[in-house]
């Protein structure tokens, strides 16, 4: 098992995805001993048992990829996914109320998604950072830890961009050295892979994982 391996959440959150793909992509995720496979809710169920006695986690999405359902939405999403078998549980923000500048709400949202996954699933909170600025980025990663997250995440892949090194490192500097940091979203290569740790990333999302590893060997 390597170490590069278990950084990385092997993602298909296309809508297009087919159960068969689904099986390939928990195929691979066992293969190359990636720490996760990320899918949509619709597959959870298919993932864990397709990943059942081996040791790849199952991570899936919430409120995604707008992050505009209510909170009510996305703590049942919680709940049915970790019925389902989802390990880990990404949620993404309310992006208007951040952009308001209703701080309070957010924390109050993540809070309620963390409770309900609370000693069943890992939370990891999309802030979306490609449509935040800097102070922004700080903001909601410091709610994120005040309502007892386990990981911010930088982005759904779904929006104008997906991880930079910059969003990173502010991540990285506003939660400590304790608390995990995901970069998601167009990280392809091993050399974005490296930019990205070297930023504090502790997990990366990537639909290329097979490839970053084949690159990373060579």
């Amino acid at each position: 098992m390597s170490q590069t391996s278990q950084l990385i959440d092997h993602t298909l959150l296309a809508p297009t995805a087919t159960a068969a793909q689904i099986e390939t992509l928990v195929r691979e995720a066992v293969t190359h001993e990636f720490k996760t496979v990320c899918v949509n809710p619709a597959w959870v169920g298919l993932a864990s048992r397709a990943a059942e006695g081996t040791p790849v986690g199952i991570c899936t999405v919430v409120g995604f990829p707008l992050g505009a359902s209510t909170t009510a939405v996305k703590v049942f999403e919680t709940t049915d996914a970790i019925a389902n078998g989802a390990d880990e549980v990404d949620m993404v923000i309310n992006i208007g109320w951040a952009l308001a500048g209703a701080w309070d709400d957010v924390e109050a949202e993540i809070r309620a998604v963390v409770e309900a996954a609370r000693g069943k699933a890992l939370v990891k909170v999309i802030l979306e950072t490609c449509l935040l600025d800097a102070e922004q980025t700080a903001e909601a990663s410091r709610c994120s830890v005040a309502a007892g997250a386990d990981f911010v995440k930088t982005s759904t892949g779904f929006s104008k961009h997906g991880a930079t090194v910059d969003a990173v490192t502010i991540m990285r500097e506003t939660v400590g050295p304790d608390l995990g940091v995901k970069a998601s979203g167009g990280v392809r290569t091993p050399e974005d892979l490296a930019a990205m740790v070297d930023a504090g990333a502790s997990r990366v999302g990537a639909s290329a994982g097979a490839a970053i590893l084949a690159g990373s060997a060579q």
